[in-house]
């Protein structure tokens, strides 16, 4: 069986051991793009994070640095509005950093891109879009 990939792609012992036909040192074209795409991303990430978190304790230090309450404040209803916001966005960094870390991971035990439903690759497509992705399109959902 032969699917596409980076110079195409040979099956060893199964759907499950498969190699990119460039591998050097152990290593394959795609395992190292998709690590330096996943690394970028992660970057990215990372830096929302941080913005995210900084943007928190602002509004929490605005809030401190009131002497009004949310209840009888007009702009407390704001305050804590956007804490929530920033709060929530901070979070869903979080879980987009988890899941680049748990790629990463897969791409050192060279199990990136496999479906982990029925372990055939991903399709580059999908990757591209969803660098972190674990299952196929038909999987997915």
């Amino acid at each position: 069986m032969t699917v596409q990939g980076c110079g195409g792609w040979r099956v060893d012992d199964g759907p499950t051991n498969i190699r990119c036909r460039c591998e050097t040192a152990g290593m394959t074209h795609r395992a190292d793009a998709a690590e330096a795409r996943l690394r970028a991303r992660l970057a990215g990430v990372e830096a929302r994070r941080a913005a995210q978190r900084r943007a928190v304790e602002g509004i929490v230090e605005s809030a401190r640095d009131s002497n009004a309450d949310d209840e009888h404040d007009p702009e407390g209803t704001t305050l804590a509005w956007e804490r929530q916001q920033a709060a929530a966005l901070e979070a869903e960094a979080e879980r987009e950093r988890d899941e680049l870390l748990a790629a990463l991971g897969r791409v050192a035990a060279g199990t990136y891109g496999l479906c982990e439903v029925c372990g055939l690759p991903i399709p580059d497509a999908r990757l591209e879009v969803r660098p972190a992705a674990t299952r196929c399109v038909e999987h997915a959902g």
